[in-house]
């Protein structure tokens, strides 16, 4: 069978390659794939991988062979998955923890935007406690995080602000029903709609003490990307001498130990089923463009989510 492994000789150091069929432990399911979703942080960690190395976070398809302890969904299920690494390949064996059953309706493509993009934008925003009538600011807002974070929290009775740094996505960021949009190299204009109870940050850099400042008493920021900057500088005084501020590290793969990715699947699945949450497409194509692919999501040549098809359905 085929899989995307790393390969320093090819575009996006990307590509296709014949690799053993995977053997799974009682509580894996083996997954025949139909598409994946590329993020960003897999495509920095192929930049870096050693030769050879299997990629890949999430995947939609159809289970082939059931788990031999019995969990899980039978031979024959549609269902959308999350792995911590390998999930791009012909067939690949999951944990039925990180496994929800997918209804007819949705198809493989849109199923497989929800893992990465959507448990993390669940998840930071469940970090917030009850939105309802609450301020958020979003930053990142036109990547597939910060997309779908809009749209939940809107649909979660919070007053959205979502942050852009260019113009041109201005228009596309409105359609997630933020209330507001701001753009600029830091949401600094966000201020006049402020203070946030809750902000998620996904760029860092000057970005990030800028956030704090907008914080109201008790808020919290919760950063887990940073796109612009690995490094902030922020006013420790300000931040403590405020009341009751947050600054939550999070991770998917961290997060996930605690609360099983099929939990959060199945509910982002019931959201998209009522229209609640409709993740944006972008870019989809034939996996045997994963390289060219991967070097368009460093480019930043496209906004939502990029999705790539193993077969057909």
């Amino acid at each position: 069978m085929r899989a995307v492994v790393v390969d320093p000789n090819a575009v996006g150091r990307l590509a296709l390659k014949t690799v053993d069929r995977p053997v799974p432990l009682p509580n894996e399911a083996i997954v025949t794939v139909h598409a994946f979703s590329m993020n960003r942080g897999e495509i920095r960690r192929a930049q870096t991988a050693d030769a050879g190395w299997r990629i890949g976070w999430d995947l939609a398809g159809v289970v082939e062979q059931a788990a031999a302890d019995g969990s899980g969904f039978p031979v024959g299920t549609r269902v959308v998955g999350f792995l911590p690494a390998g999930a791009w390949g012909e067939q690949v064996a999951v944990p039925t923890q990180a496994l929800a059953a997918l209804p007819a309706t949705i198809p493989f493509n849109v199923a497989a935007t929800l893992p990465v993009a959507g448990l993390t934008a669940l998840m930071t925003l469940e970090k917030g406690g009850l939105l309802l009538g609450k301020k958020v600011l979003i930053t990142g807002a036109s990547g597939g995080v910060g997309h779908t974070a809009c749209q939940l929290a809107r649909a979660a009775g919070a007053y959205v602000v979502a942050h852009v740094r260019r113009s041109q996505q201005v228009s596309f960021v409105k359609t997630t029903g933020a209330h507001e949009v701001v753009e600029g190299e830091t949401p600094a204009d966000a201020a006049q709609y402020g203070p946030y109870d809750l902000v998620l940050d996904s760029v860092g850099d000057r970005v990030l003490p800028t956030v704090l400042e907008l914080l109201g008493k008790d808020g919290m920021v919760v950063t887990f990307g940073s796109t612009a900057g690995r490094e902030a500088l922020i006013n420790v005084g300000n931040f403590y001498g405020k009341g009751g501020l947050q600054l939550y590290g999070f991770i998917l793969f961290h997060e996930v130990l605690k609360y099983p990715a099929a939990l959060g699947l199945e509910r982002l699945v019931k959201l998209v089923e009522t229209g609640l949450l409709k993740p944006h497409i972008d870019l989809e194509t034939s996996w045997e463009s994963v390289g060219e692919v991967a070097q368009q999501l460093t480019d930043r040549a496209f906004v939502g989510k990029a999705v790539l098809q193993v077969r057909s359905d």
